[in-house]
């Protein structure tokens, strides 16, 4: 099962990583300012995951592949990792699908 690591950037921002049960990462975040701000992210992640169509499917100027999921106003709310192949997009893409709306919060900002 994926899970939502919240953690801090080196800036104090807050950010979220889904995480495939395999632990690697599959979707990070923005930097945000507030906690809750974060938390909304999350959610939204999990309620926009299943649209196939909220998926923006992009090739970098290096050749690697990634895509953006996108909010339904068209905010970009999460980045997935450079792929070597769309074939390897698509399936960050279907991790995502499966990951996200059950995933678990581990919250490292916690005390």
């Amino acid at each position: 099962m994926g899970k939502f690591v919240i953690s801090t950037r080196s800036n104090g921002e807050f950010q979220f990583n889904l995480k495939a049960g395999n632990g690697q990462v599959i979707l990070s975040s923005e930097g945000y300012s507030a906690k809750a701000a974060c938390m909304n992210g999350v959610d939204s992640v999990r309620n926009n995951s299943g649209d196939d169509n909220r998926y923006d499917r992009k090739e970098s100027s290096n050749g690697k592949f990634y895509f953006n999921l996108k909010a339904g106003n068209g905010q970009v709310i999460g980045s997935s990792q450079m792929y070597e192949s769309e074939a390897g997009r698509d399936n960050g893409i279907e991790s995502v699908k499966t990951n996200a709306p059950d995933a678990t919060v581990d919250d490292e900002t916690a005390a």
